[in-house]
């Protein structure tokens, strides 16, 4: 390990702290990952030209070339995490981390929105929320300038959760969700709760304070360790919520008595605007702050977005996708108002569902075919399974076949869903639509 103390002295005269030469380098402290298919300290030298004021290396001969400039460590993955978490421990702030199977991204961004109507917030940017992207939002927090940090956290196996938190050290959590999401690595949706509650152990060790969503019947169970619990959206619960309409946006009532006409669509977010609103409530925002930023939010990066492209109204929900999420999705799209003959579903492969992939897709395809919808668009290998059950169902094994046949036969006055795995990138298809 590097000089812990010399590299963190290192750190404070930097700019930043950056892992990626593509990304601006103007003073910043570059550390030099590997990765399974380079050596990070190849790209060393680039970092530095561009105006890295430092670099970590794993090699000690390009260290003796200009000490003044690169520092060693055997493993600059673990200096970075040492690193963020010696800056955890200099900040006297609160830490909210938040897990989920679906829509942790957007209750951080919600409860971004909601708490920076009172407190100057640092947060996850995007969707850094691993091993590595944790560190980075850990290390961009500045003493004196932020007043509260929102770390979210991914996980795709148990015991990374607990990981996450040993960096972060959280003095708060919330859990979106348990559902089936990255079934392979968790070995199904025990499994899932296992890793997702690791958030709340470590809250019960350290004294801290569980965010718990009753809506969830396996959370109350997963929170009962933690001393500290904030509930939400039940009419019992510290911070109450009630869904007042789901379509084609979502209306709710908060504990107050306010009534929030949000911008985003689905019965699936109010949870997720709820979370907010009572984390809001527990930090001192104002309630009418509260509402004003609810409302005021948009969803972007394929998220929940609605879209009206001039000849068809969509809603892009491409950016990720699972059993738990889908369902939602399609059950939330087949309420909106409109004809149903003229609704269209578009939808991906589900990912990283191992074992259960063929069967998951197939009760994808029963749960569609009980929907009312006029056209079902299925692409991705996987799909086939359901696109068996049902003659009807249009199935296409890639994207770019479906987008030959969406060219063809053009839609118009449509509204139309649009989901699927990351991977499989179906918001491409949204300029044919």
């Amino acid at each position: 390990m590097a000089d812990l103390a010399a590299l963190y002295a290192r750190f404070q005269q930097s700019s930043a702290v950056s892992t990626d030469t593509r990304q601006p380098q103007d003073g910043t402290l570059f550390f030099a990952l590997n990765g399974p298919n380079f050596r990070g300290r190849d790209f060393a030298p680039q970092a530095l030209a561009k105006g890295a004021r430092y670099a970590v290396v794993d090699d000690a001969a390009l260290v003796a070339t200009d000490p003044a400039r690169y520092t060693y460590a055997p493993d600059p993955l673990a200096a970075l995490q040492q690193l963020a978490l010696h800056h955890r421990r200099q900040l006297i702030v609160p830490v909210l981390a938040i897990t989920g199977s679906n829509g942790k991204t957007t209750t951080k961004e919600l409860v971004q929105a909601v708490l920076s109507q009172r407190l100057r917030v640092q947060y996850t940017r995007g969707n850094l929320n691993n091993h590595i992207g944790v560190p980075l939002t850990l290390l961009s927090i500045r003493p004196g300038e932020h007043q509260l940090a929102i770390i979210e956290m991914g996980a795709n196996h148990q015991g990374e959760i607990a990981l996450l938190c040993q960096l972060a050290e959280p003095t708060h959590g919330l859990i979106t969700n348990i559902g089936k999401a990255h079934l392979e690595g968790f070995g199904g949706v025990e499994g899932i709760a296992k890793g997702k509650g690791e958030l709340f152990q470590f809250l019960a060790q350290v004294g801290g304070t569980a965010f718990v969503n009753t809506l969830d019947a396996r959370l109350p169970g997963l929170a009962a360790p933690v001393a500290e619990r904030v509930t939400y959206p039940g009419p019992t619960d510290t911070y109450p919520a009630q869904l007042l309409s789901a379509a084609p946006e979502v209306i709710l009532e908060l504990f107050d008595g306010q009534v929030v006409d949000a911008r985003i669509t689905g019965g699936y977010n109010f949870p997720n605007l709820a979370a907010a609103a009572a984390v809001g409530a527990h930090f001192g925002v104002p309630a009418a702050a509260i509402a004003q930023a609810l409302a005021a939010y948009e969803p972007d990066n394929n998220r929940s977005q609605q879209l009206r492209t001039g000849r068809n109204e969509l809603v892009l929900d491409a950016y990720n996708a699972n059993p738990s999420s889908m369902a939602a999705a399609l059950s939330s799209f087949a309420a909106r108002p409109g004809n149903p003959a003229a609704k269209v579903v578009i939808l991906g492969d589900m990912f990283e569902l191992g074992d259960d992939s063929a069967a998951e897709h197939r009760s994808l395809g029963q749960l569609v075919q009980g929907l009312p919808f006029g056209t079902v668009i299925l692409i991705g290998p996987e799909l086939a399974q359901a696109a068996a059950l049902d003659s009807s169902m249009l199935h296409f094994p890639s994207k770019a076949e479906a987008a030959v046949w969406l060219r063809e036969n053009p839609l118009t006055a449509r509204q139309i869903l649009v989901k699927g795995s990351r991977g499989m990138g179906l918001e491409t298809l949204v300029e044919l639509l």
